[in-house]
């Protein structure tokens, strides 16, 4: 071997021998992990905070509907009835940002022969598009009821592991559903 090559070695031996570094290399490893996870954790976190905010703020309206206290326009008019009640529902919840422009009811009464429910997949709002068909009838006396309530959120952080496994609508948000069944009240 020549002069050159054993300097060379030696130099490699010793730098595999140092031990000064080595937290670097450990952090450098483990922080990408940490944040991820602290970011799952909020991502989470807000994605059940904003489905107790929905599900309490329709609960809440359902028992003003139950009890009597809206005065719905004619059956013709779906869309103002649907209207009026995603304006309370909206008031009374937090943390849902656009809230008008972003959520989507539906409310119908249950056949008692057949007892079929809603569809499995809700109707949602599609951002960008114009409001289509409203399938909202608030039904007569004595009817059960059923009426769910599908909003559209944006992510917090969409590039962590907990983000990209959210389904996401083709306007980059997530969909939240709520349902409730009421008996309307003579």
């Amino acid at each position: 071997m020549t002069r050159q090559k054993v300097s060379w070695l030696g130099r490699a031996r010793r730098a595999a021998g140092r031990e000064d570094g080595t937290v670097t290399v450990e952090f450098v490893i483990l922080f990408p992990m940490f944040v991820s996870l602290l970011l799952m954790s909020f991502e989470a976190g807000m994605l059940m905070t904003r489905f107790i905010m929905l599900e309490r703020a329709l609960d809440i309206t359902v028992r003003d509907i139950r009890i009597g206290n809206y005065e719905f326009p004619t059956p013709a008019n779906a869309t103002e009835a649907h209207d009026m009640v995603k304006a309370d529902i909206c008031a009374r919840s937090i943390l849902m940002p656009n809230c008008m422009q972003d959520l989507m009811l539906e409310m119908r009464p249950v056949n008692r022969t057949t007892w079929a429910g809603m569809d499995a997949s809700p109707d949602c709002i599609e951002r960008g598009e114009p409001l289509g068909e409203v399938s909202f009838a608030p039904g007569a006396q004595n009817q059960l009821m059923l009426i769910r309530a599908c909003a559209v959120f944006d992510p917090f952080f969409p590039t962590t592991r907990f983000g990209l496994r959210l389904r996401l609508d083709p306007s980059g948000g997530y969909q939240m559903a709520a349902m409730s069944a009421f008996v309307n009240e003579p």
